[in-house]
């Protein structure tokens, strides 16, 4: 049978099943569609995916279309809506029948949807996304805990991760399809942007940079031992993984992480970072297996939680938290390190996702939009997940917010990060680099960082809106 294997968010060979059940039966067509729809522009005026993110997949297409070719097969590409460029692709390539993997928030879902409706052959949607299989779930799937604890503690107990899947040695293509070229960023509507040399890792999509990043993590510097202990760092490459990139483009699966994290400990060490490793997977699985329990109420101002909310949303406020203008240094920093790379920490998410929500009493849509247009490890259930959660509508209801200048001493005591990014900040020493408002007319001129010129005034009082923030419980 001809099938044809249709590739979004899973862009590589290995622990692939619709490629590996495709190519056991029959010659395939192996389709990528960059779809306008991705790069068009969102409801806040910025782009839906800025040119970061799109480099990283252009990348990625790249990389699988070089390993399909050695492989004996082609990566079709084409510039269009799916369910206009595919029924075509059905005539011209006698196409039997089409493989994908499955997603599960709406929108992907209406493409796919879309799809089906414009087609006479049969559309198959595997399961590949997560760690744990949704079929191995020790629950219903509209029957997960809602607690991630009690989640955990089922899985950990009585369900297991499956091995990866082997990428197909040879893979037939069906003949006389024209492959089409990869656009580039221009192609899409987009500018070139030269990622800051300080960034914490010059990343590069695809399967093969997926896999190198892992051995150099795991195997090469042995930094997986101390994953736990490290995972909060904010300057260098390799205080946690970084795999994320890799995982939200389907470059690897979690499966095949899980099981090189297996490997590790049979060959080198097991120890709370290898656990850690895992647990951080299974915090992934369980914002996805959410978004499916929860559907469009993931996206809703009142989150999962249905909460009646009354939120700020004047645009000239989201700008400066956005452009890293608000005169906290640990926020402007990390939003500014998102700005110039299209990367930031777990650490740095939440705090500016806190500030948003709770400190600034903003609607966090915003944010998570924005968040959708610069991060090149944009994953759709992680992104809305963590930042309802966050903004006090997702798993966790309680009334939560950062401190953020105790954050900031606890994880930039130095000042060194903020001075990374915020170089008008570079000669304040440590005790005023995160609240640099406090000093004096004469230390300004001392230091070169007159506030209000060289750098802006805060634009809230911190304590004030942690009095605010507390009435609402």
């Amino acid at each position: 049978m001809n099938t044809l294997v249709w590739f979004r968010n899973d862009l590589r060979v290995e622990d692939h099943e619709p490629i590996a059940v495709a190519a056991s039966s029959g010659p395939i067509i192996a389709l990528y569609c960059f779809d306008p729809r991705h790069y068009s522009e969102t409801e806040y005026g910025f782009p839906k995916t800025d040119a970061y993110r799109a480099q990283f997949i252009i990348e990625s297409v790249t990389d699988l279309r070089k390993s399909l070719r050695e492989r004996g097969s082609e990566l079709v590409i084409r510039l269009g809506k799916p369910e206009e460029v595919i029924p075509g692709l059905i005539d011209s390539g006698k196409i039997d029948q089409i493989y994908l993997h499955g997603e599960v928030t709406s929108e992907e879902r209406r493409v796919s949807n879309a799809v089906e409706k414009a087609v006479s052959v049969p559309v198959k949607h595997f399961w590949g996304h997560s760690m744990v299989h949704r079929d191995d779930l020790p629950f219903d799937l509209f029957n997960i805990p809602d607690l991630f604890t009690e989640f955990r503690k089922k899985i950990e107990k009585q369900s297991r991760v499956r091995q990866p899947i082997d990428a197909p040695g040879t893979i037939k293509s069906v003949q006389e399809i024209d492959p089409g070229n990869i656009p580039v960023l221009h192609d899409l509507g987009l500018k070139e942007t030269a990622i800051d040399p300080g960034s914490v890792l010059p990343f590069q999509g695809g399967e093969s940079e997926a896999r190198n990043r892992l051995n150099h993590y795991f195997f090469d510097t042995d930094q997986l031992r101390n994953y736990k202990f490290t995972r909060n760092g904010l300057l260098g490459a390799d205080y946690s993984s970084k795999f994320s990139p890799w995982l939200a483009h389907g470059c690897f699966s979690a499966r095949t992480i899980h099981a090189e994290v297996e490997r590790y400990e049979r060959e080198v060490h097991e120890n709370v970072s290898t656990y850690w490793m895992k647990f951080e997977l299974l915090w992934r699985d369980y914002f996805r297996f959410s978004a499916i329990k929860y559907g469009n109420q993931i996206f809703k101002l009142g989150g999962i939680q249905g909460k009646d909310l009354r939120k700020r949303s004047e645009p000239e406020i989201f700008i400066k938290w956005a452009e890293g203008r608000t005169g906290i240094p640990f926020i402007d920093a990390n939003m500014r390190e998102l700005n110039r790379t299209g990367y930031m920490s777990n650490r740095g998410r939440q705090n500016v996702a806190s500030f948003l929500a709770q400190n600034l009493d903003f609607d966090w849509r915003w944010g998570a939009a924005y968040f959708e247009s610069k991060l090149i490890d944009y994953d759709v259930c992680s992104n809305w997940g963590n930042w309802a959660y966050n903004a006090t509508v997702g798993h966790d209801p309680r009334n939560r917010y950062f401190n953020i200048l105790s954050q900031a001493d606890k994880y930039d005591k130095k000042g060194d990060y903020v001075r990374h990014w915020i170089p008008e900040l570079k000669h304040v020493p440590a005790e005023f680099i995160h609240k640099p408002h406090t000093m004096s007319i004469d230390q300004q001129k001392l230091f070169n960082a007159e506030i209000g010129k060289d750098y802006p005034e805060p634009m809230i009082d911190l304590e004030t809106s942690y009095e605010e923030i507390r009435k609402r419980d």
